[in-house]
């Protein structure tokens, strides 16, 4: 009972110890009691020892403690048991206040992972660096994927890799919204940059998000033309149709005419011009016709097929023009068994378009020659390749090339790789183009 109130109570008796003694001792040095100052003082000087090495003991024990907080090491365990008894409740306490700072670290260790998993997961490329270093202190996956790059230690790494992009990035401000141009080793595409910026302690960071709008810009771009092109067979329809049949009605009125007055030289000249406006009525309806079926294309037959069956094919269609023009056609798969789900009927129209465009753009070259390749690119997609050696074009034809209805070529209807696209498209791919003046162009199709 005693050594329990003793243990319970020590720091209090210990002081209580030392008060006593102080007075006796200021008793003693008052009433002159001098002789017995020497069994008093040694006490005195004791319990102060004591107090004091209780006192440095918490100093120690307390600076370890700050020690473990400083250094984030909750996993520190203060001995409790074995710790003299004044320090056992401090010893409590600090374990008890590390315990809380566990659960806290913890929680918020498992919200980090989490809202990372959740940006990992989203398309749209993110990155975090600090304002004033321009040193980047997250990116996720997708924009790795994106830019196809493994890791940016600082935005001037990223003008090195784009200057273009790397411009846009640096000098855009919070709220901000901008499309730019992304450039990849092989590809170009648009990609819409925003901007946000928010602060930590003494530190300002901003948050860029980039996303990939060349698909939607397609998209929105394919409908548009779309609407044009319903619009506009409508209207050739009905323009041509009563032309074409009025166009036989005259026809026939004037053959009944010619045997009844035969020998009339006019009879037979204004046949002739209306049978040549027919003629061109009819091709004009026929050419309305077909793009108004492509334009009812909303469902593919779709069945897999091998790339090297679709290359083989073609290179027979094509063997007697290409031996006429003494063009080297060369078929390279690095991947023999390389298979698309495609509808081959639109896709062989591709690929025909193609390799047309570029025989007659190796037409003069001395050795002509069209390479048609496949391999596997990012994201396991397929890629379809038609290369020439030929002229190669400039980068202001090369942004318009696929707009319906613009062509460099005199005869050129514009249309051809206008449909090419519109099938990528509908593929759910796209269709790309990479080219040289005077080294030669390549179609890259991305299934």
């Amino acid at each position: 009972m005693i050594s329990e109130f003793w243990e319970n109570n020590k720091l209090f008796i210990k002081i209580a110890l030392l008060f006593a003694v102080l007075c006796l001792l200021s008793w003693l040095l008052v009433a002159g009691h001098f002789r017995f100052l020497i069994l008093v003082i040694p006490v005195a000087a004791y319990l102060v020892y004591d107090l004091y090495r209780y006192q440095k003991k918490a100093e120690v024990e307390l600076k370890q403690f700050v020690e473990s907080v400083h250094y984030r090491d909750f996993t520190r365990y203060f001995d409790v048991k074995h710790a003299p008894t004044e320090l056992q409740p401090l010893r409590q306490g600090f374990n008890e206040i590390n315990t809380a700072f566990k659960v806290i670290s913890k929680e918020k260790e498992t919200q980090y992972q989490y809202l990372q998993r959740i940006l990992e997961l989203v398309d749209t490329g993110i990155l975090s660096y600090e304002l004033a270093t321009g040193n980047v202190v997250w990116m996720n996956e997708a924009l790795k994927r994106m830019l196809q790059i493994p890791y940016l230690k600082s935005l001037d790494s990223l003008s090195r890799r784009d200057s273009e992009l790397g411009e846009v990035v640096k000098n855009i401000k919070p709220g901000e919204g901008k499309i730019a141009t992304a450039h990849r080793e092989k590809d170009a595409f648009k990609i819409l940059v925003s901007c946000s910026a928010f602060q930590t302690e003494s530190q300002t960071y901003k948050l860029i998000a980039f996303q990939n709008v060349s698909e939607a810009l397609d998209e929105t771009e394919s409908k548009a033309w779309q609407r044009l092109l319903s619009v506009m067979t409508h209207e050739i329809m009905n323009s041509v149709a009563p032309i074409s049949s009025l166009a036989d009605t005259l026809k026939k009125s004037l053959q009944k005419a010619s045997t009844e007055k035969s020998g009339n030289g006019g009879y037979e000249d204004l046949e002739l011009g209306i049978e040549t406006i027919k003629r061109r009525s009819e091709g004009l309806l026929r050419f309305a016709e077909t793009y108004r079926n492509l334009n009812k294309i909303t469902k593919l037959n779709l069945q897999k097929v091998q790339v090297l069956d679709l290359f083989v094919n073609l290179q027979q269609l094509m063997q007697p023009k290409l031996e006429q023009l003494h063009i080297e056609l060369e078929i390279i798969l690095k991947e023999p068994g390389i298979t698309i789900e495609a509808d081959t009927n639109l896709v062989d129209q591709v690929l025909i378009n193609l390799l047309v465009n570029a025989m007659d753009a190796v037409r003069d070259r001395e050795q002509p020659r069209i390479i048609l390749s496949a391999s596997k690119g990012p994201n396991n997609r397929t890629l379809l390749k038609v290369a020439d050696n030929g002229t190669g074009m400039p980068a202001e034809i090369m942004d318009k090339i696929f707009i319906p209805f613009f062509s460099t070529k005199k005869s050129g209807s514009g249309i051809g790789l206008s449909l090419c696209k519109q099938i990528m498209m509908l593929h759910k791919g796209n269709i790309s183009v990479q080219s040289v003046e005077g080294e030669g162009t390549a179609f890259i199709l991305q299934f």
